[in-house]
């Protein structure tokens, strides 16, 4: 399957991967190891750090997609829209453990990623392929909290949603991204208001 957006796809400089997370999406989490990988949603990610880049994501030991992050040491964060309203609640719903295909049958497609394994998701705005820090620190969050701190190894946004380092006021309605409040309902980002500068 081709994905008609893949031209618009552009990098964004690891300094500026931050703000692909700023504003709290929604997130698909994706990972892969040992011929086995899958997808699940996940409404807490955020960054954590500007250069090099760090993010956080807190993932449920119950969950499959926690399996293959362990085992492989990196994932990939994909920013949905609109358009995969359907499909992100069925990738937060679902369990990928028993299944041959959860992408399939989530209705989503994917690419291979730059830096990682793990595949990213297609139709989504922005992308961020990320390796999970391992030290003493971090495996207590993980086991306490279920919370992953990351580098973030590349990135790429979709052009008209995402350029020159800022989430455009102008994108589609159809491509604005996913803020879930639980149950499968979510809001969509709306209009930018721009404060004035304060003065000197």
């Amino acid at each position: 399957m081709t994905d008609i957006a893949s031209s618009y796809r552009r990098g964004v400089p690891l300094p500026q991967a931050y703000r692909l997370l700023n504003h709290g999406p929604t997130v698909l989490v994706s990972a892969a190891h040992g011929g086995r990988r899958n997808v699940m949603a996940a409404a807490w990610a955020m960054p954590l750090d500007f250069d090099p880049p760090k993010v956080t994501v807190v993932i449920d030991k119950n969950t499959f997609t926690r399996t293959l992050i362990e085992a492989s040491g990196s994932f990939a964060l994909s920013v949905p829209c609109r358009v995969l309203a359907d499909a992100t609640y069925a990738a937060g719903s679902l369990s990928g453990a028993e299944r041959s295909d959860k992408f399939a049958d989530c209705g989503l497609a994917h690419f291979t990623a730059q830096r990682i394994e793990a595949p990213l998701i297609e139709g989504c705005v922005a992308w961020l392929e990320c390796r999970v820090i391992a030290g003493p620190h971090e495996h207590h969050h993980q086991q306490a909290y279920d919370l992953f701190v990351a580098e973030v190894l590349a990135a790429q946004a979709d052009e008209r949603v995402f350029a020159d380092g800022r989430w455009r006021a102008d994108s589609p309605p159809e491509l604005r991204t996913l803020h879930h409040q639980g149950g499968g309902a979510f809001f969509v980002a709306g209009e930018t208001v721009q404060a004035k500068k304060p003065a000197a």
